[in-house]
């Protein structure tokens, strides 16, 4: 095998051989001397003989001895460098192609409590770097590590071989091999101080009574004092034990003051203070509820006031005897298992409808919708706002998409009437033409843009007006001109039944129009069965005084024997899961309304005794839809928001896309299994 010797390159090279081009530089001054006299161009050329003979010499005998002494100086080098990396304070490792360990520091070592050296997987030690997460080309990719207690910045580099043996005989030309460089950066102090920080930063939150009128009138006026005392004593006692500040703005609303970290506390205990508080008796028949809202890592103390103030909005408009915690990207609900007391007043009812007629009268052009899959509250309360709009003579029409065969009877009352505009009904897309700067746009039973008939509309309209009895989820109509959403109230048609007797003396309902309210109310409270109250007997009586019949609203409601023995067999599949959830599936195959079937069989589950809360999955258009239903027992509101839906508190629902019906069972199954571990239900 032929020996390699070492040669010299670059700046290097040059300087050794300077010598030789000055003496060659000469070699031309000799030869031009010769031309001025030949005498000193003699001599000039015996010195340069003795010159190249003196320079050929010194380098023949120097330079052995020249690159033994840089072999040496690199050699040290080399040492010091490698001292210095072993020595380095920062820990340091090489890894391989495939992420192994080849060499490291003491400081690594040390970091990973292996004083003998590591030489396996950097996965082993940390499993989120894998090798399909090390850097690919000559970049840095930075992560953020744990081990043991300590957390850590790694950095790592990608060191190509390929470029550090250019114009070298070790390697080959197209070798592409390389090496990673981990240093691990110690940022545990950092991390523990910004903790601490932050569990110190600023929390604020407001506290109100939800029924502070209605349980002081149910007590004896001698001891009204004493039950607001106590309530008192609660709210403070609860928020000093957090270290917190509670002061009473109102008689019935507090504003507390709280560390961040307090409010994990809570948010780990579940905030206790919704129970407690129910435990105040002193002979009164109505027990007290209370709404806390609270804001969290706002960016100034303003915004968290202004995240608190959303916060407890959300929690009255859900029902009360709740919690919320809003954050900037996120909000938390807590609580919520009590159904909200109806109000005796319609002091409210008014104030609305005087509100909603001067926002219609101010504009030409009345637009009206409801949510997709229409179903008979959101059509009856959209032809009560019709008949609204028409009665203060403005111009008002309806978006209807897809008409169900639950709602065909309905429509069918108005379509070819010549009591009623052709262009009574639009679809969305010709809603969207119509619409304009002079248009209100009144949504109603529905108060989630994303599952409204049109959302382009409430981009569309400036003038929005929202009338719903469903509890308000994270997802709101923003910016809304006039918004009226009353949770405790059976239906969508019950409130605007309310509002058209005080919107003026000369409105007058049509047969029609109070068949179709009516109907609402029948179908929303499953035949004045669930949520009905004084007031939505008040609503009903008012719509047969008005002309509704109820013979012909049950003949409406007729169906055939294909959708009788589809919901007869959607009970009759239903599972038991832990021995109180029914869980059915209903076909959809000829069944022209699959969910509004669905929503009828999860009611008739209820009946079995036992059923805490019923769920049935429909396939429908390459979507399941969950109905879901309870009595009292279970909030089937929060299980539908777990799965993406809402509603009420025992009338929710959700949507699944791109699954099947055993995806959408089995998923339903996860979700009570994981909020049974969580004390969300029982």
């Amino acid at each position: 095998m032929k020996k390699k010797r070492i040669k010299l390159k670059g700046r290097l090279r040059i300087y050794m051989q300077t010598s030789l081009y000055l003496g060659i530089l000469l070699l031309f001054v000799n030869a031009g001397t010769y031309f001025l006299d030949a005498r000193a161009g003699f001599l000039l050329s015996c010195f340069l003989l003795l010159y190249f003979g003196m320079i050929i010499l010194l380098m023949l005998y120097n330079r052995p001895i020249i690159i033994n002494e840089l072999v040496s100086f690199a050699t040290q080098y080399g040492q010091i460098q490698k001292a210095l990396l072993r020595d380095m304070v920062i820990p340091y490792a090489l890894l391989d192609e495939d992420g192994r360990v080849i060499w490291s520091n003491t400081a690594f070592r040390h970091a990973i409590h292996s004083e003998k050296g590591f030489t396996k997987s950097i996965t082993y030690l940390f499993p989120s770097i894998t090798k399909d997460r090390l850097p690919q080309q000559d970049e840095e990719s930075v992560y953020e590590i744990s081990f043991e207690g300590s957390e850590y910045t790694a950095h790592i580099t990608r060191v190509s071989l390929q470029e550090m043996t250019e114009d070298s005989d070790i390697m080959e030309d197209d070798y592409d091999g390389c090496l990673y460089a981990v240093y691990l950066y110690d940022e545990t102090a950092l991390k523990i101080a910004l903790r601490e920080n932050d569990a110190q930063s600023l929390a604020v939150g407001l506290i109100y009574l939800d029924n502070y009128e209605e349980a002081l009138t149910s007590v004896e006026e001698v001891r009204r004092s004493l039950l607001t005392a106590l309530i008192d004593r609660k709210v403070n006692k609860y928020v000093s034990a957090f270290d917190g500040i509670c002061q009473k703005i109102e008689k019935d609303k507090y504003l507390i003051i709280l560390k961040k970290k307090s409010v994990l506390q809570m948010q780990e205990q579940r905030f206790e203070l919704l129970e407690d508080v129910k435990t105040v008796n002193i002979g009164n028949e109505m027990a007290v509820t209370i709404s806390i809202g609270i804001g969290l890592d706002g960016l100034v103390y303003a915004q968290n006031h202004e995240f608190a103030r959303t916060a407890i909005d959300l929690a009255l408009g859900r029902g009360g005897d709740q919690a919320v915690v809003k954050l900037p990207d996120r909000i938390n609900y807590y609580g919520g298992k009590s159904q909200q007391v109806e109000k005796n007043t319609r002091v409210k009812a008014r104030v609305k409808a005087h509100a909603l007629r001067e926002i219609i009268t101010s504009k030409d052009h009345i637009l009206i919708m409801g949510h997709t899959n229409g179903d008979v509250d959101s059509f009856g309360a959209a032809i009560g706002i019709y008949r609204i709009a028409r009665t203060l003579e403005r111009k008002a029409q309806i978006v209807l998409n897809d008409v169900s065969t639950s709602l065909q009877p309905l429509v069918d009352l108005f379509k070819n009437n010549p009591d009623y505009e052709s262009d009574m009904f639009l679809n969305s897309a010709q809603a969207i033409e119509s619409a304009g700067s002079n248009t209100v746009l009144v949504v109603v039973d529905v108060n989630k843009p994303s599952i409204t008939e049109c959302p382009e509309l409430l981009k569309i309209c400036k003038s929005i007006v929202v009338l719903d009895h469903h509890r308000a989820g994270s997802e709101t109509v923003e910016n809304a001109t006039l918004s009226y959403v009353e949770t405790y109230a059976s239906s969508a048609c019950e409130m605007v039944s309310e509002i058209l007797q005080y919107i003026g003396d000369n409105v007058r309902i049509k047969s029609e129009e109070a068949d179709s309210m009516y109907a609402g109310m029948v179908i929303d409270t499953n035949n004045f069965v669930s949520k009905t109250g004084v007031r939505t007997f008040e609503a009903a009586a008012f719509l047969r005084r008005s002309g509704a019949d109820v013979t012909r609203v049950r003949k409406l409601f007729r169906e055939d024997a294909v959708e009788y023995k589809a919901r007869a067999d959607a009970v009759g599949r239903a599972e038991i899961y832990r021995g109180c959830y029914a869980i059915s599936r209903c076909t959809s195959e000829g069944i022209q309304s699959p969910t509004v079937l669905g929503a009828q069989a999860a009611n008739e589950l209820l009946n079995i005794r036992g059923v805490k809360a019923s769920f049935v999955l429909t396939l429908y258009r390459e979507k399941v839809y969950f109905s879901a239903r309870s009595i009292d027992e279970v909030n089937v509101q929060v299980i539908m928001e777990r799965m993406g839906g809402g509603g009420h508190l025992n009338m929710a629902g959700a949507q699944m896309e791109n699954a099947t019906i055993e995806e959408g069972i089995e998923a339903l199954k996860q979700t009570l299994d994981k909020m049974i571990e969580e004390g969300e239900i029982s």
